[in-house]
C-alpha cells in the first residue's frame, strides 16, 4: 500500500525481535522499568523517546516483553500519558513550523500546498481518534491568531485555552507554558472543548 501524499511505497518498518521473551542476560525487573518510564515521562519525553532510551541505554528491546504492558499503557496507569496522541502532536508541530515559514516567505507556493496536506492529515487523524474515543467528541482543531506565545501541546486541554466561542481570540489568562518547544504567531490547539459547537 502506498503513502498518502507521496509516491513512496511505505515499505520501511522496524524489525521486531523474533523471541517475545526477555533475554537471559537482562537482570532488570519490571518494577524498575516502570519507574524508569515514569521518571523519563516526568522529564517531558514522549513515549517513543522513552522507548529509544530504554533500547539503547538499558538493553530493553521491547518493554512489553519485560513488563507485560506497552509504554503508553504504563503511562496511562500512572496518569502521565500525553493529552494529545504523539503522532497528532508532531503533525501539529509541523503545521506550526510551516506557518512560521510562510510568515517570512509569503510567495512560497509549494509550502502553502504542503501545509494543506499536513492540515488534511491532522483533521483525518483527529477524526479517527474521536471515533476510537482517544479524543473527546467535542474536540476541534482550530487556527487561533495569537501574539507570540510559546505553546506546550502536551499540556491538558483546559489548561491550554479557556475559550467558549469558535475561533475566538485568546483573552486574559490562557495557561500557556513559557518553556515550551513550539512557538508561533498562528498556532494549532487541538483539545479545545467547545460546548456551543456540534461536530
Amino acid at each position: 500500500m502506498g503513502r498518502m501524499h507521496s509516491r513512496g511505497k511505505g515499505i520501511s518498518a522496524s524489525a521486531l525481535p523474533y523471541k517475545r521473551t526477555p533475554p537471559s542476560w537482562l537482570k532488570i525487573s519490571s518494577q524498575d522499568v516502570e519507574e524508569n518510564i515514569c521518571k523519563f515521562a516526568k522529564k517531558g519525553l514522549t513515549p517513543s523517546q522513552i522507548g529509544v532510551i530504554l533500547r539503547d541505554s538499558h538493553g530493553i528491546a521491547q518493554v512489553r516483553s519485560v513488563t507485560g504492558s506497552k509504554i503508553l499503557r504504563i503511562l496511562k496507569a500512572h496518569g502521565l500519558a500525553p493529552e494529545i496522541p504523539e503522532d497528532l502532536y508532531h503533525l501539529i508541530k509541523k503545521a506550526v513550523a510551516i506557518r512560521k515559514h510562510l510568515e517570512r516567505n509569503r510567495k512560497d507556493k509549494d509550502s502553502k500546498f504542503r501545509l494543506i496536506l499536513v492540515e488534511s492529515r491532522i483533521h483525518r487523524l483527529a477524526r479517527y481518534y474521536k471515533k476510537t474515543k482517544k479524543l473527546p467528541p467535542l474536540c476541534v482543531a482550530i487556527l487561533i491568531p495569537t501574539s507570540r506565545f510559546a505553546v506546550n501541546l502536551r499540556q491538558p486541554a483546559l489548561s491550554l485555552l479557556k475559550l467558549g466561542m469558535w475561533g475566538g481570540p485568546i483573552l486574559g489568562e490562557s495557561g500557556f507554558d513559557v518553556d515550551a518547544t513550539v512557538e508561533a504567531r498562528l498556532c494549532f490547539v487541538v483539545l479545545v472543548r467547545c460546548p456551543d459547537i456540534r461536530l
